[in-house]
């Protein structure tokens, strides 16, 4: 992917790495990050999301548990760029400006794609725990719905 290798070592990137390495370590700011790259993903531009913005959508979740400390299996390197990939993604000044039409996008999916091909395995662990939480819930649910008396006419 000849674009990653051009926005790997634009400045934004470099810089969006440095961050992650901050943001990580400081709550607050790992937080509102998470928080801007979901408005980002969720906005009126981004509706007709197709498997590269899932693939963001996966990593953003993954990012929340870890902040909420629900998921803690996250290796520091596949936290580390998945971090930089959002904070670059949110970033409104980067390689290719995201208000050039049609274009502006293309570094972002070219940093998401590369950041979701370098984690895949973390992705499908992430993906295999979200899995078995809500298989209790739902169990939980059906159990409790069995229990209960008939109602009283």
């Amino acid at each position: 992917m000849a674009i990653f290798s051009m926005v790997r070592n634009h400045r934004t990137y470099v810089k969006a790495m440095r961050l992650a390495a901050e943001y990580i370590q400081d709550p607050d700011e790992f937080n509102r990050v998470i928080s801007e790259g979901q408005e980002k993903l969720a906005s009126a531009a981004l509706k007709a999301r197709d498997s590269v913005y899932e693939g963001l959508d996966i990593m953003l979740r993954m990012l929340s548990a870890y902040a909420k400390g629900e998921y803690r299996a996250i290796p520091w390197r596949t936290l580390l760029i998945v971090t930089a990939a959002v904070i670059y993604f949110v970033s409104p000044l980067d390689f290719l400006p995201d208000l050039l039409p049609a274009i502006g996008f293309a570094d972002d999916v070219a940093i998401i794609v590369w950041t979701f091909g370098q984690i895949k395995h973390d992705v499908d662990q992430f993906l295999a725990w979200e899995q078995a939480q809500q298989k209790p819930q739902a169990s939980l649910a059906d159990h409790s719905a069995q229990e209960m008396p008939p109602p009283v006419s």
